[in-house]
């Protein structure tokens, strides 16, 4: 696994990352940040890192090929994501965020964020070319910044103490799934200022993959359990870095992200919510509401979400099927106004859902039910050589023959979308939407279906199909 930008920063196996590598791409963002004249020596730069075991090296080296480069290295601890973030955006600082996210801990990434928020496209074309030119620069392995780690944290925790009305959880008792997330902490505090009760589950010293559009069967069976044994009302928790929600009812049942972006926009009374082709089809019915479909990626969204805000549309957020909401436009909610985050939150939409079931008297899995949203789930196949993704895809647009072949299990084809992979309507409804992972040797694949029932036989098939194909057409 080669080094690369994904849908969402930097990736690649941590034994490629560690070292020279991760030097030469700090450098180059440096560069990058002085050359578009976004920054010059003598300005700060953040930087902060996720639990994973190769994540303080690789942070020590980005810190000291920073410094080389003529920057003030604010070193932000393990914060999550969108905390660096806000603290980038108030202080006017570039930064670094030394993650894999939610991919195995094998990998690792470095997402990097501008004075004015997270990178685009262009500025990734930019980067990897400055580093590719990059040779033989060593860099000292030393690694110090001035210490900002509890201010980063407490002004992340004072924007989400701002969000909500004194006591709007009270009375519920919430899960807390710490594993090893960076917003393990942050949530418990968050929860309780609100009221709630909050117990603390599976903690973690070890570094444990939480994917929230693909949790496994053994988080799932975890999350049952905890929910019955503590009479929980919800179980909340991140990603490794913090910027993708899960919540699960009061049965442990994991709640579609894409149902927590939408609770949050309408908490924050969004006239436009953009969200990639990967979110439920749903979502067009909600009222007042105006949804854009983009490619899947943070960039995507956030580039969308500007163009909205150029247009003239003054309420404008975001968010991606994972649950990480995004805002564009300042919001007035709770105690005051809530600043333009244009980067994955999962601090919003969990506080957001919470507060409606609180506020409605209802239980999550009642409140989710009543907005009737098709059945939508999503897996991947793990290990999926990039190279096999790239045949399949090319397989599947070469011909409504070729589609309608590969489908012939499954359904007959009656719509197809190419915005991001290949979604297809079926005949009778069903939707289907073959993906490669953007980081990572994955293939993913979505579907849609009124029932449960019908929604799990589909991704089965899916699944199925994908792996007989691959099987049955070797390099």
């Amino acid at each position: 696994m080669q080094l690369k930008f994904g849908t969402s920063g930097l990736r690649g196996l941590s034994e490629e990352l560690t070292g020279e590598p991760s030097a030469r791409y700090a450098k180059a963002f440096a560069r990058h940040l002085i050359a578009s004249g976004q920054a010059k020596a003598g300005d700060p730069i953040l930087i902060a890192r996720d639990f994973r075991d190769s994540s303080p090296e690789i942070a020590a080296v980005c810190t000291d090929a920073l410094k080389s480069e003529g920057f003030r290295v604010f070193d932000c601890g393990t914060v999550p994501t969108p905390a660096l973030a806000l603290y980038g955006l108030v202080h006017k600082a570039a930064g670094l965020m030394i993650t894999g996210s939610h991919i195995p801990a094998d990998r690792n990434g470095i997402k990097f964020y501008r004075p004015d928020g997270e990178i685009d496209k262009n500025d990734e074309l930019a980067i990897s070319a400055l580093a590719d030119a990059i040779v033989g620069e060593a860099v000292p392995l030393a690694g110090v910044g001035e210490d900002h780690a509890s201010s980063a944290a407490e002004q992340f925790l004072q924007r989400n103490r701002d969000l909500l009305p004194p006591d709007s959880l009270a009375g519920l008792r919430i899960g807390v799934y710490q594993h090893s997330t960076v917003a393990r902490d942050l949530l418990v505090d968050v929860l309780s200022f609100y009221g709630a009760e909050t117990v603390a589950l599976g903690r973690s010293e070890d570094f444990v993959p939480v994917d929230t559009e693909a949790v496994s069967s053994e988080t799932l069976s975890r999350l049952a359990a905890w929910a019955s044994e503590h009479g929980l009302d919800a179980i909340v928790s991140a990603d490794g870095d913090g910027d993708r929600p899960l919540v699960a009812d009061e049965k442990g049942a994991p709640l579609r992200g894409d149902l927590l972006g939408l609770v949050a926009c309408e908490f924050l009374g969004a006239q436009v919510a953009v969200t990639p082709v990967t979110s439920n089809s749903g979502l067009e019915r909600a009222e007042g509401l105006s949804v854009i479909r983009t490619r899947v990626g943070s960039p995507y969204v956030i580039a969308a979400m500007a163009q909205a805000i150029r247009e003239g549309v003054m309420k404008v957020a975001g968010f991606e099927a994972n649950g990480g909401t995004l805002t564009a436009s300042d919001f007035s909610v709770g105690n005051g106004v809530l600043k333009a985050l244009p980067t994955r939150d999962s601090f919003l939409p969990i506080l957001a859902l919470l507060a409606r079931a609180a506020e409605s008297r209802m239980t999550l899995s009642a409140l989710a039910a009543s907005y009737r949203l098709p059945v939508a789930l999503s897996d991947r196949l793990e290990n999926f050589p990039v190279e096999t993704s790239a045949r399949l895809m090319a397989h599947l647009r070469g011909g409504a023959e070729n589609l309608g072949a590969f489908l012939a299990p499954i359904g007959r084809p009656a719509a197809v979308s190419d915005i991001d992979g290949l979604r297809v309507t079926l005949a009778d409804g069903r939707a289907i939407h073959f993906r490669p992972s953007g980081n990572a040797p994955e293939m993913r694949c979505y579907v849609e279906a009124e029932t449960a029932a019908e929604a799990d036989e589909l991704l089965a098939q899916g699944l199925s199909t994908i792996r007989s194909w691959a099987k049955a057409t070797p390099n």
